[in-house]
């Protein structure tokens, strides 16, 4: 092995043999390696990324040692690659590594008795003499020649890659989607990165294109700066911006003469890749594909509501009447009212906090006789949201997903405008968690016959994905909504249900004062290191021992934010090792180690596996022979390789955006004014209506303050509520 000074950052350059690939993920290019020893030093662990790698190969390292807790002392290689040896041993030990298809020991060591050192000339520049040894024939020399030249392009592509400042991990991605045209690719439009590769923003394109010469002011710089402003207005939310605020946008990311900016966007808007609409200081502009799902979405529920009702004409009072009857439900004026409403109308909107009756109005409305005989398809966006609407219907809830029939292969649903869904009636629960695009899809998929029932909460966090549907459509007047505020008895008897409503107007908490328990408490803390020794004596202790609740399956810790003291990153890490540090077989992955018993949380949608972003499971088993863990979903087995484990992440804290559409036993909420960007009313009102038995809020009373009392968010830029005020036609 070799070492030596890299730069004056205090990197090391390292090279050597590899001796063992103790893990390689083909997937991320993730590797732990170990080079062989010399005789005059031990072996040594290197870490890295790298596009192939196979033992007998030399490899070159830059980066740092380290000493890892778990593993001991490791070399983290920053840049990590397979080098060419120049010694007839190494050469030899190379060939013999497997890298070459059709070539092991024994045809590694005729070729070097053949031909020595030469041995990488010939086959690249000589291609046909290798037909000249025994034991090679053309189909053999084919297999050599094309897995070298494979090899190569690899080597060609990621130097090229790394000497435009691309990092290993990154060019691997690059290399995965664009193979071997990926230096073609790349060179003729570099800007295609941010939108062809996740994880590589328009500044790293940017670098990359600077670096091969295209020009500050050249017009293709300055297209893909305007179509990458709108995606990431997009990535916040909005649909459409003001045309003055794209080109504000764009000139300062780009430094560019506004002459240059307004030909370009010219350009996209003649391409169709941005879409305008109105004129003058009132032009909007849109990414193409949210301006389809927001036209679509309008076109939908104009088209779902105009249509006939599949009960046909009844007596509404009399069905009413009866529905109470058969459920043994016993309906307030309002919701008597808004059942009234159901029955009249195609598509509705409700709308309400926790306590007001949503889920009874549904369970009423299945029980009407004339509907009750209807086929009928519940739905909402996420697992677990779905269970809970089944339970309380008596009737099978589904994902989104799942009821539109997502197909991996094809990465589109089955369910669309040409194949509807099936049904008389759908009703969708936790509307206000839908985006633009998807509520567009689930539109498209339900024929004009089929009546619709939106329910959410529209004073819930909005979708993680652009727009604002349940809110645009409530505010359009264009089709009927209910809004309940009624709080019913059982329901006010909880503190939690009071104190949500209480945060929604922005009045202070209520209090608990007495020995007796209740199901809300605030805990007052101040500043983070309180916090989070009070944190962690509640979950471990307090609640287990007072309430008797499981802090694996029954308490969930909700934070604002991810990074920080009090993220979910640094709580994650402290609740594991107080709550499941124990021994066992462990694996780390992506700095993450994951443990028998753990929670965890998906983090990406997996539909092969049908497991999506925000689904909870607990870590039943790691099997480190077969390379794969396994993990509980609500008592469904999912197993996972452990190249597969970037999809997920610890969940004994999550974020609160994480926690739309699920309901827990009980929650714990960190806050703090280290959370101050994120203290908002809708933040701490989604996070309070998660619990079902108990809420505790752990924080600082300025703090809990500021998000109540501030709701200065400006809401979405869209345009679906005034698509939704024009005619039909």
């Amino acid at each position: 092995m070799h070492r030596e000074e890299a730069n004056g950052a205090g990197d090391e350059r390292l090279s050597g043999v590899v001796d063992r690939v103790s893990f390689f993920s083909p997937e991320s290019g993730f590797a732990v390696l170990r080079l062989s020893s010399g005789a005059d030093e031990a072996g040594m662990t290197v870490v890295g990324c790298i596009a192939s790698v196979s033992p007998g190969q030399h490899i070159e390292a830059v980066g740092r040692w380290q000493n890892d807790r778990n593993w001991g002392m490791q070399f983290r290689a920053s840049t990590l690659s397979v080098v060419a040896p120049r010694s007839h041993e190494g050469m030899e030990n190379y060939l013999a590594s497997g890298m070459l298809k059709g070539v092991g020991p024994h045809l590694a060591s005729v070729m070097m008795g053949a031909w020595g050192t030469d041995v990488f000339t010939i086959i690249e520049g000589q291609p046909e003499r290798l037909l000249e040894l025994p034991g090679i024939g053309p189909k053999k020399q084919r297999q050599i020649v094309e897995s070298w030249q494979e090899h190569k392009a690899v080597r060609d592509i990621m130097i090229f890659l790394q000497s435009h400042g691309v990092g290993t991990a990154r060019a691997l991605k690059i290399y995965k989607v664009y193979g071997a045209d990926a230096v073609a690719v790349v060179s003729r439009d570099p800007y295609r990165l941010t939108r062809d590769i996740s994880g590589i923003g328009f500044r790293t394109a940017d670098a990359i294109a600077l670096s091969i010469g295209i020009a500050r002011d050249s017009p293709l710089r300055a297209r893909a700066g305007i179509s990458w402003v709108l995606q990431e207005l997009s990535s916040r939310g909005h649909c459409r911006v003001p045309e003055t605020m794209l080109l504000d946008s764009a000139r300062q990311l780009l430094q560019m003469r506004e002459d240059i900016l307004q030909e370009a966007l010219k350009s996209e808007l003649t391409v169709g890749h941005v879409i305008a609409e109105g004129e003058g200081e009132d032009r909007h502009l849109y990414l193409e594909s949210l301006w389809k799902a927001e036209q679509g979405v309008a076109e939908g529920i104009k088209r779902i509501a105009s249509g006939k009702l599949p009960w046909g004409r009844i007596d509404v009072d009399r069905s009413v009447r009866e529905a109470e009857e058969r459920s043994r439900l016993e309906l307030s004026p309002s919701q008597r009212e808004a059942v009234r409403l159901a029955l009249t109308s195609k598509l509705l909107v409700i709308t309400g906090g926790p306590g007001v009756g949503k889920t009874t109005i549904i369970r009423t409305l299945l029980s009407i006789p004339e509907v009750f005989g209807l086929s009928v398809l519940l739905c909402a966006p996420t697992g677990r949201a779905a269970k809970r609407l089944g339970e309380a219907t008596g009737r099978e809830g589904r994902t989104i997903h799942r009821m539109l029939e997502f197909d991996p292969y094809t990465y589109d649903f089955k369910r669309c405008s040409s194949n509807p869904l099936n049904a008389d009636i759908i009703i969708v629960d936790e509307a206000s968690m839908i985006d633009v695009v998807l509520m567009n899809r689930l539109l498209s998929a339900i024929s004009s016959k089929a009546a619709v029932v939106l329910a959410g909460d529209v004073d819930q966090l909005p979708p993680v994905g652009p727009g604002a549907v349940l809110a645009d459509v409530i505010s359009s007047e264009a089709v009927p909504v209910v809004r309940l505020t009624e709080i019913f008895r059982q329901a006010a008897q909880s503190m939690i249900i009071q104190n949500a409503h209480r945060i929604n107007r922005g009045e202070g908490l209520l209090r608990h004062e007495g020995p007796e328990l209740t199901d809300f408490y605030f805990v007052s803390a101040s500043g983070p290191e309180e916090i989070r020794r009070k944190l962690l004596s509640v979950v471990a202790q307090r609640i287990p021992e007072r309430f008797g609740l499981d802090p694996l399956e029954g308490i969930q810790v909700l934070t604002p934010m991810n990074k920080g003291p009090l993220g979910s990153q640094s709580l994650n890490t402290l609740l594991q090792e107080r709550l499941n540090g124990g021994g066992g077989k462990r694996v780390e992955r992506f700095a993450v180690t994951y443990g028998r018993g753990d929670k965890v949380i998906q983090t990406i949608n997996n539909y092969e596996k049908e497991v999506f972003n925000g689904d909870i499971g607990i870590i039943s088993a790691i099997d480190d022979d077969d390379r794969e863990m396994q993990v509980l979903f609500d008592g469904r087995e999912v197993r996972y390789l452990f190249s597969e484990l970037d999809e997920m992440a610890p969940a004994w804290a999550i974020t609160i955006h994480k926690s739309q559409g699920s309901e827990y036993p009980a929650v714990v909420i960190p806050l703090s004014m280290l959370h101050y960007p994120m203290l908002e009313r809708n933040l701490i009102y989604t996070a309070v209506t998660r619990g079902r038995k108990l809420v505790m809020v752990i924080g600082e009373e300025q703090a809990l303050a500021t998000a109540i009392a501030r709701c200065t968010s400006k809401g979405r830029l869209t345009g679906l509520a005034a698509a939704l005020r024009l005619p039909i036609g």
